[in-house]
């Protein structure tokens, strides 16, 4: 038997780009997709695209904790107790230095940070209560340190990962997993106005399949593509002075591809 086989997927973000092909995936793999987004329209034919597959979804906003509440409620009494959460729902904005918006900032945190801390609370008694359950929470390799442009991004995905750390440290002896996606450039419409290097850009497709991969494992902590992650640690654990010069360089090159 598969091991997604009967255990109800919620997926937030699920309407489109990576969300709406990880429910492509885990209902490939067996799953009950619980899908949640902000408009019915592409939800309903994520749901059209599933034909005889256990689906269920509702509109709702991960920033508004008493909505998003409600939905995971609806959606637990059509499909069942959520066993795994893939709290996927996130926004990028620019935020430069030189046209700096704090109220950009706090837009990505809310989204990025928040909105995750709100899924979670959504699922987590229950699972607490069955004593099992997978938390699984997608970040980016902007992580691991701030980037020119993408400081509120940047900001809120390491906030992102702290978190999931520390809920996964308290949850493992309950029978929890929680499992930390650092994925870089994914083809979506997202990075479609993006320049981004060739060799380092993901289809969706490749995406998807990895990221179930890594949960199916159980795997703590996933970050890929493999040469791409090595770089950004890299980028991490060099003092600030090299880092930043070598940053400076690789943006730079990438500008003239």
């Amino acid at each position: 038997m598969d091991e997604f086989s009967g255990r109800v997927a919620l997926i937030t973000g699920a309407g489109g780009g990576l969300g709406r092909q990880l429910a492509l995936t885990l209902a490939g793999a067996g799953a009950a997709i619980a899908a949640v987004d902000l408009a019915a329209e592409p939800l309903a034919k994520l749901a059209e695209s599933l034909p005889g597959k256990p689906v269920a979804w509702s509109v709702a906003d991960v920033t508004d904790r008493a909505a998003l509440a409600a939905a995971v409620h609806d959606l637990v009494g059509r499909l069942g107790p959520v066993d795994l959460l893939f709290a996927n729902a996130g926004i990028g904005l620019e935020t430069s230095a030189l046209e700096f918006r704090a109220a950009d900032i706090e837009a990505q945190v809310r989204v990025n940070l928040i909105g995750v801390a709100n899924s979670v609370e959504a699922v987590l008694p229950g699972m607490l209560e069955r004593q099992r359950g997978h938390l699984v929470g997608i970040s980016s390799l902007a992580s691991y340190r701030g980037l020119p442009k993408m400081a509120g991004y940047c900001a809120s995905k390491a906030g992102l990962n702290a978190l999931l750390d520390s809920l996964r440290l308290e949850l493992q002896p309950h029978g929890i997993a929680v499992t930390t996606i650092c994925p870089g450039w994914i083809r979506t419409p997202l990075t479609a106005n993006i320049r981004v290097p060739q060799p380092y850009l993901l289809e969706v497709e490749d995406a998807a399949r990895r990221i179930v991969e890594a949960v199916r494992q159980r795997r703590p902590f996933y970050a890929f593509p493999p040469p791409a992650a090595r770089r950004v640690r890299l980028l991490r654990w060099l003092p600030s002075g090299l880092s930043d010069w070598a940053l400076r360089r690789v943006l730079a090159s990438a500008a003239k591809t």
